[in-house]
């Protein structure tokens, strides 16, 4: 089985400023990764590497095996979808959003989405439970909402590797647990490779199959592995410089981290 995504070596610096440092990991297709680390660590920026925002100082980035710095940006857009942290408020349709999906796969002079757009748009926003709101003004539907046209619009470029930069900032737990949910059905029914962004541990340690922790020195990789390797009461004092208790969800028997705070610590 080959690698979806590959990265080798990566390192940047914004001016003069180095962010990252030698990053490499790979994932595999049906798999779910979680990058977490704490504020400055990097973690929007390595997104913005694979997505050729940024152009890395060194190091390859490749998917299905071919240099994304060979790719046109139609080319990268036909494998990989990014669903930013948040969307914008614009004025169009849920459907005519979704929609927007399909333009990296318009032929030359094409102007209008074909039949099998509209499918996989119609097919995709009833996959994420917005086919009801198509006709809605995207800027008059809620912020949850507003993610999952996002993710549907993702899914309507038919993606190879999904990644998302804090999906469920700014949410309430019950849409939460909804696009996580949803995601992680997503990468076991279409074989998605995800990538995520996390800033919420618990929710990394319940949905991961595994995590890349940043926040070495320098902006390398402090550590790489499953849940249970990596979310150690060590790492995140190191890493994060915050005491923790961890111990397993009496459910999921997922590692659960609980803050200790100085109120705890010495209690009058």
């Amino acid at each position: 089985m080959s690698h979806v995504l590959t990265i080798e070596n990566l390192s940047f610096k914004y001016h003069k400023k180095r962010v990252l440092t030698d990053i490499s990991f790979s994932t595999d297709p049906g798999e779910f990764i979680s990058i977490i680390g704490p504020n400055g660590s990097g973690k929007t920026t390595l997104i913005k590497l694979i997505s050729k925002i940024n152009k890395p100082e060194k190091g390859n980035i490749h998917i299905k095996g071919e240099n994304i710095q060979t790719m046109s940006n139609k080319q990268l857009a036909r494998h990989i979808a990014v669903v930013m942290q948040s969307v914008e408020p614009v004025a169009m349709s849920v459907e005519e959003y979704v929609l927007l999906g399909r333009l990296p796969f318009f032929k030359k002079y094409q102007f209008f989405e074909t039949a099998k757009d509209m499918a996989l748009a119609h097919k995709y926003m009833e996959l994420t439970g917005i086919l009801k709101l198509k006709d809605a003004p995207i800027n008059e539907i809620s912020g949850g909402e507003r993610q999952l046209a996002a993710i549907a619009r993702a899914l309507t470029q038919q993606p190879l590797l999904l990644i998302l930069d804090e999906p469920t900032s700014h949410l309430d737990i019950t849409h939460q647990i909804k696009i996580l949910e949803l995601i992680s059905s997503l990468k076991q029914e279409l074989s998605l490779s995800i990538l995520m962004v996390l800033h919420d541990l618990n929710l990394a340690a319940e949905y991961s199959d595994r995590l890349v922790l940043l926040g070495g020195e320098n902006g390398k990789i402090y550590q790489t592995g499953t849940c249970e390797q990596v979310l150690s009461e060590k790492s995140i004092q190191e890493v994060y410089n915050t005491k923790v208790k961890i111990q397993k969800n009496p459910v999921s028997k997922r590692p659960c981290i609980f803050l200790v705070t100085q109120n705890a610590l010495n209690p009058e």
